[in-house]
């Protein structure tokens, strides 16, 4: 092995690469030239440039003095920029906030309707009898919005003035009487909602000469609607359920594809999914309002996801407008939060109230209709001008309890969540929550029955041990609304979504209200005759084996408890018959 061999081995592997070589410029070393000639060639440069630039200057016209900027002129703000200025800073001032393109400047009174908008002036005049000095901050918005035919989703608390901001623009547009169909939809989730509106439209279009329908009845149906609807009707007012039952007869007894304006009041509890809801109702009847020129409007005193979702799909040239905080309730109700214990705390609580005087009308909020039953049994001996509405009473039982209450017949109305939205019962002081509300929506519309239309109002909610998982959201409503709660209600877990969605479908299961044993219904006897049947066979199968053995016996044991429970329980004996006179009376 030569070195040649060797080397090879080394640098196995290893690159060689070759730098190019820069060509180094002949010039003469800096310490060979003289200091004076460095100093010459330094100023001929100088001279140079001070040349050139001097030159360069005159060739454009201007001195050899440093050039100054001259400060920019600013330009005045055009009549559009001063404008859209002036309505940010009003709807600033009235907590107003919008989202949406070329949205219009909000009303300062309601003389501007007829200026700006030509306000038909028997409608104005109906506008003003309603007892409206100015505007709401949701009618300052929502009512150019809409007089502009635009799409709208408005959220305004409750009591703020929604029903007048959507039936105004919707009257002016239709102006006057015509054959062509019914022209106009408004839907509600109850049929005591749906009745309010209609009696407000009833007002606004006295002497206007359009004419508005409310069905009252599914079974009257076919005898006072198609035909005659068309040619006689221009607004109509119903629920979903009703529509969709007009609209599936064969052949339909509601032509909707005339309809210019369709309006959702509640829009958040139409929009639900899900079981026992409204939106495939809803669906059908969208469907069929076929008129592409139709103007959607969606009002509700709470925001969903849902509704938000749906607008943004199907709506063109959309406008949201939110007064105040979203999803908060009226700072114009004192809320409370007051711990019982248990079940029977409330009960005793409630009777305290009554005992420090309560100042009716009052509207007290139970979780479903079986316990508004015990708690009126329960309240009706205590002295009270005391009744109840549920689904499970007539439409015109509802109807005589609504009006009784209106009237001030009746001092305390015990509810379910059939009352808690829209219903707007003036003058009412107290809503007392004898049952935790299962979500904030459900809390925000409940205490929405008092404090409206600018009016104070007072907000009870009792709760319990097993009321702490929603604690925390409703104790955040109260202090979001200017009120004041415990600083340990706000430092409390967060409830996971998928436990809030549990909680919301299906409530808590509560101890009864009622203090008195009950007899048995025939349901529940029926089902323990069958389960001591039941009880009965699998005795006479362990029976027949051993009987000394000792699971044998423990399981016979068990059987004669739960045969002992079964037992019908003692009745006690109902009050005499003086006592419920009186109170009836």
């Amino acid at each position: 092995m030569d070195e040649h061999d060797i080397f090879k081995l080394i640098t196995a592997g290893v690159r060689f690469t070759k730098k190019p070589k820069k060509v180094p410029q002949k010039l003469p070393p800096v310490a060979q030239i003289p200091q004076q000639q460095k100093q010459e060639k330094i100023e001929d440069k100088t001279e140079d440039d001070a040349e050139d630039t001097s030159e360069f200057r005159l060739l454009n016209g201007e001195a050899a003095a440093p050039k100054r900027k001259k400060p920019k002129k600013e330009k005045a703000p055009s009549a559009d920029e001063l404008a859209a200025n002036e309505a940010a800073e009003f709807r600033k001032q009235n907590n107003i906030t919008v989202l949406g393109k070329n949205v219009p400047a909000p009303l300062t009174s309601f003389e501007d309707l007829t200026k700006d908008y030509k306000l038909l002036p028997r409608l104005q005049q109906n506008v003003l009898s309603r007892g409206f000095a100015q505007p709401t901050p949701i009618q300052m918005q929502a009512l150019p919005v809409l007089l502009q035919r635009r799409a709208l989703m408005a959220c305004a608390p409750t009591g703020s003035g929604k029903t007048l901001a959507f039936l105004t623009p919707l009257i002016n547009g239709l102006r006057a009487h015509k054959t062509t169909g019914l022209r106009a939809l408004v839907l509600a989730p109850t049929r005591e909602l749906a009745q309010q509106i209609y009696r407000e439209c009833a007002e606004l279009t006295r002497e206007t000469g359009l004419r508005t329908h409310f069905i009252s009845k599914v079974s009257e149906a076919k005898q006072k609607h198609g035909t005659e609807c068309k040619q006689r009707y221009d607004i109509l007012v119903s629920t979903p359920n009703r529509v969709r039952f007009l609209l599936q007869q064969q052949p339909p007894l509601l032509d909707l594809s005339q309809v210019e304006w369709f309006v959702l009041d509640e829009a958040d509890r139409l929009m639900e999914e899900g079981q026992n809801n409204f939106k495939e109702q809803l669906d059908d009847i969208y469907a069929a309002c076929s008129n592409p020129g139709k103007c959607v409007a969606f009002f509700s005193a709470t925001y969903t996801v849902p509704v938000a979702k749906w607008a943004l799909r199907h709506l063109k040239n959309l406008v949201r407008v939110t007064i105040g905080i979203q999803n908060t309730a009226t700072d114009s109700v004192q809320q409370e939060l007051l711990f019982v214990g248990s079940e029977s705390g409330k009960l005793v609580a409630v009777r305290d109230l009554v005992r420090q005087g309560l100042q009716p009308p009052v509207l007290v909020f139970v979780q479903s209709k079986d316990r508004a039953k015990q708690l009126f049994e329960e309240l009706l001996y205590d002295g009270i001008n005391v009744d109840v509405i549920h689904a499970e009473r007539s439409q015109h039982q509802r109807d005589n309890c609504v009006r009784a209450f209106r009237e001030g017949s009746i001092w305390v109305l015990i509810c379910t969540e059939l009352m808690g939205r829209g219903i707007d019962f003036k003058g009412v002081n107290l809503v007392i929550n004898y049952d935790f509300p299962p979500t904030t929506i459900s809390y925000i519309h409940r205490i929405g029955r008092t404090g409206r239309a600018g009016r104070p109002g007072r907000a009870i909610t009792f709760f319990t041990q097993d009321d702490t998982a929603n604690l925390r959201s409703i104790a955040q409503i109260i202090k979001n609304s200017g009120g004041t709660v415990p600083e340990y209600m706000l430092q409390m877990k967060k409830v996971r979504k998928s436990e809030a969605k549990m909680r919301a479908k299906k409530p808590l299961d509560r101890e009864d209200i009622s203090t008195k044993i009950r007899p048995e219904g025939k349901e529940e006897s029926k089902q323990k005759s069958a389960k001591h049947k039941k009880i009965e066979k699998t005795e006479k199968v362990l029976k027949k084996r051993n009987i000394n053995d000792t699971a044998v016996g423990s399981k016979l044991k068990k059987l004669e408890k739960v045969k002992g429970d079964l037992k019908p329980q003692s009745k006690r004996k109902p009050m005499g018959k003086l006592k419920k006179t009186k109170a009836k009376q």
